[in-house]
């Protein structure tokens, strides 16, 4: 079936860029001079510490070094480099991880019971969070791990496409160590920005060691807001990312050490980066309004928006090494504090123009706050083995609990005697179901209680010096409540209504490796996955078309989601230093939780799709021809497809849920290429490094790729438009390709670099953003443009 899938399901194109790729790499391996060694890389993607090479399931590992010579900020720019990593941009501070495909569409603000596909971790701690993600900054890691497939034996829920841990360095009583890295840059028709980082290691005694990393960094702004009147403000998307992390190691004896830690983090931004199409507001259709067409990079606005994350991690790991056995006790506590603020007037201009309000209370500036206050405990402890022998193993339990508590508001100052003017008389009051401000005309909160408890294990048995079996499975005991209470005229009303959702099952993983020479070694496995389920929020009745209250109303809970991965691999390291590393695979899912915008009732739903599947190949390949030349190349071919077909309560195709019809979000192929030329300059070291990455089209939701699905008509009656005109969008997401570029000169401890980032000034549009189905706002979430900038580290 994968071969089915490489020879005739993908686009033509894209699949003779990879194959041809990876023919052309395989060929060229005995043609590369010997000696020219490439150092290998150390990771703990099985709770163990061993190479890349050896470990017996796809990994990519992305080091301290591959992330200065990329320029990589964060891990959506790292994610172009791995193979099968995507990431769907959908504002700042906001995004979603998919990895081989298996992607639930695109996952919004207000639907915080969604969870993740992706598991991510820093060290051993869990981060995770559907869309909210903590993109911590990636100065003076080790490296971030990428593990492809269904991770949860040793990870649980949230595994169920892979897995990301971001690697820190660990404090060193051995010697003192500090460095830091400041950094300028301009972007093309926007700021200037710009970053400060430092850390330090200090040695404190022969058992202790602090190490203290600190960071703060300008987000140079590009998008710009025209307002009521024609006024226009520039850069309105910059912001700010501070924080830092601090760990002290201790060891008392050569079995035992503790580490606590602190990691704290703040990303402020004023904006968001949305290119708009059609505003409610802002559009070439209105007559008694001036007629506004929205450029490249522009978006309209009544208000400021505004987006703020502030985290704070702190854990401690214990390992003490026994006699036959290792312990490891991880405890971490996370707590973190988000709103998203944003312009909404053109959403409840809209529903006012639905109610027949007048102009001026249509154009009543309207902001939007969703809060986010989480607090989540987790406790791990595990034993392995240390020994020598053929047989190895590992078991462990773990447990959590989350404390999330959600909720909305939407100031809309005026709004009540807007209400009581057009509807009656006390209507604001009558609607409000115990909130305070009348202005608001939606509330809502949500606070959730989710318990984990977990087993787990895995065991490994060498038959012979070529032949490893592993098996392991994960048992896990979920329990989650939910209670909603709303408020408003656009609300329900609904007053403390709980659900509960519970789950409990096995997770079980085999792989076999097999040394087939002293270069290669064969891999193969079958994994499960799964992803925790749960329960709706009502729809907003009150702003529902009739057909849409019908299409979507019926749509409560959501059944866990469960997945099946069939792999082989092959990772092979040659003599002379050249790394080769693919996959092939196929997984089954069933049970897919898929996402989908609920149209005029400015909801969303998640419902099950009973089958689909992804497929597809990836590779890797690394070489150093000669003590001048570095180089790299990592693609993927992917085909993530549905294998049902969901209708709705008229009988309908659901939003593009049929047979055959694509996965939201995902790219069919993508392929990146490194390589640096080393020489010397002013007697130092120098590079020049180049990095291209194309990623292929994509749809933000299912309903996308649907036959018409986009031409858009508001039918909203406002400013001399009719309602009835057609706005006419591509929501096939374009295939991009971006170029960066670094010139750097290294000598002794410091390093200085200039480089452009996206030297092409690709306008790349990443997601497509819709306000209320479409009648209220169209816009795509875009990418930075050319950044040229320059960057200073040193070590001491």
């Amino acid at each position: 079936m994968v071969s089915d899938t490489i020879a005739t399901k993908f686009s033509p194109t894209g699949a003779r860029i990879i194959l041809s790729t990876a023919a052309l790499i395989l060929s060229a391996t005995g043609a590369i001079a010997a000696d020219q060694e490439i150092d290998e890389v150390i990771v703990t993607a099985t709770k163990r510490a061993s190479t890349v090479q050896d470990v017996p399931f796809s990994i990519n590992a992305q080091t301290e070094k591959d992330i200065q010579r990329l320029g990589a900020t964060n891990l959506e720019e790292l994610s172009r480099n791995v193979a099968g990593l995507t990431i769907q941009n959908l504002g700042p501070g906001q995004s979603q991880v998919a990895i081989r495909g298996v992607s639930a569409g695109q996952i919004v603000r207000d639907q915080p019971g969604v969870k993740e596909q992706v598991g991510v971790y820093v060290d051993e701690s869990v981060i995770s969070l559907s869309l909210f993600t903590p993109d911590f900054d990636l100065y003076d890691l080790n490296r971030v791990e990428t593990l492809r497939g269904p991770q949860g034996t040793l990870f649980g829920s949230g595994s169920i496409g892979g897995t990301i841990r971001y690697i820190t360095n660990q404090p060193d009583a051995e010697e003192f160590d500090a460095g830091f890295e400041v950094n300028l840059n301009s972007v093309t028709d926007g700021e200037i920005g710009g970053h400060l980082k430092g850390m330090v290691n200090i040695p404190i005694s022969d058992v202790m060691a602090l190490r203290a990393v600190g960071y703060s960094t300008q987000y140079a702004g590009f998008i710009d807001a025209r307002r009521e009147g024609g006024a226009v403000t520039e850069d309105v998307n910059s912001g700010t990312r501070t924080g830092g992390r601090v760990s002290l190691k201790i060891t008392p004896s050569d079995n035992f050490s503790v580490t606590p830690r602190i990691i704290y983090q703040k990303i402020e931004a004023d904006g968001f980066n949305r290119q708009e199409v059609f505003n409610l507001f802002a559009n070439p259709n209105t007559t008694t309004r001036p007629a506004v067409q929205l450029g490249e990079r522009e978006q309209h606005l009544l208000l400021d928006e505004e987006f703020s994350d502030e985290t704070l991690l702190a854990d401690v790991v214990a390992e003490w090494s026994l006699d036959p056995f290792d312990l490891t006790v991880v405890g971490s506590f996370l707590d973190r504090e988000i709103l998203v603020g944003r312009d909404a007037s053109a959403l409840t201009g809209s529903v006012s123009v639905d109610l027949g309000y007048p102009e001026a209370a249509v154009l009543l500036p309207s902001n939007l706050r969703d809060t986010t206050d989480l607090q989540q405990s987790t406790l791990e402890i595990r034993l392995s083995s240390n020994s020598d022998g053929a047989f190895q193993w590992l078991a462990g339990a773990f447990y959590s609990t989350v404390e999330r508590d959600y909720a909305q508001r939407l100031p809309t100052p005026g709004y009540a005697a807007a209400t009581d003017a057009a509807l009656g008389a006390g209507t604001s009051a009558a609607v409000a179901n115990g909130f305070t401000n009348l202005d608001s005309p939606f509330n809502s909160d949500l606070p959730y209680d989710i318990d984990q408890l977990a087993l787990f294990g895995e065991a490994s048995y060498d038959f012979t010096d070529a032949f490893t079996l592993t098996v392991g499975a994960r048992y896990y005991d979920f329990e989650e409540e939910r209670v909603i209470t709303t408020g408003g005229l656009f609300a329900n009303g609904d007053t403390g209504q709980v659900d509960k959702t519970s789950s409990d099952g096995v997770s079980p993983r085999i792989m076999a490796s097999l040394e087939v020479s002293d270069a290669t070694i064969l891999n193969a496995q079958v994994s499960q996955g799964f992803r925790l389920g749960g329960v709706n929020d009502p729809l907003n009745a009150g702003l529902c078309t009739p057909g849409d209250l019908a299409v979507f109303g019926s749509f409560q809970e959501y059944d866990d989601e469960s997945m099946t991965n069939y792999e082989v691999g092959m990772k092979s390291r040659f003599d002379n230093g050249i790394t080769f590393n693919a996959a092939v695979f196929y997984s089954d899912i069933e049970d897919l939780q898929v996402t989908l915008d609920a149209g005029s009732c400015s909801s969303r739903i998640s419902f099950n799709v009973p089958k689909a599947h992804t497929s597809g190949v990836e590779f890797e390949f690394a070489a150093k021809p000669s003590d001048s030349l570095e180089m790299s190349v990592a693609g993927s071919v992917l085909e993530s497809e549905f294998d049902s077909t969901v209708t709705d309560a008229t009988g309908a195709v659901l939003g593009g849920v049929e047979s055959g019809n694509r996965l939201a979000s995902v790219p069919e192929f993508q392929l990146a290429v490194t390589g640096t030329y080393l020489f010397e300059a002013f007697n130092s070291d120098a590079y020049f490094s180049a990095s291209w990455q194309t990623i292929s089209t994509r749809f933000t939701q299912p309903s996308d790729q649907l036959a018409g699905a986009g031409n858009f008509t508001s039918g909203l009656p406002f400013g001399g438009a009719s309602g009835a005109d057609v706005t006419t969008v591509d929501l096939e997401l374009d295939s991009y390709a971006l170029l960066n570029l670094n010139l750097g000169l290294v000598r002794d401890a410091w390093e200085a670099v200039v480089y452009i980032n996206n030297a092409t000034d690709e306008n790349a549009n990443l997601s497509f953003d819709r306000e209320r189905g479409g009648r209220a706002r169209l816009g795509y979430r875009t990418n930075q443009p050319r950044t040229i900038g320059v960057t200073y580290r040193m070590k001491f």
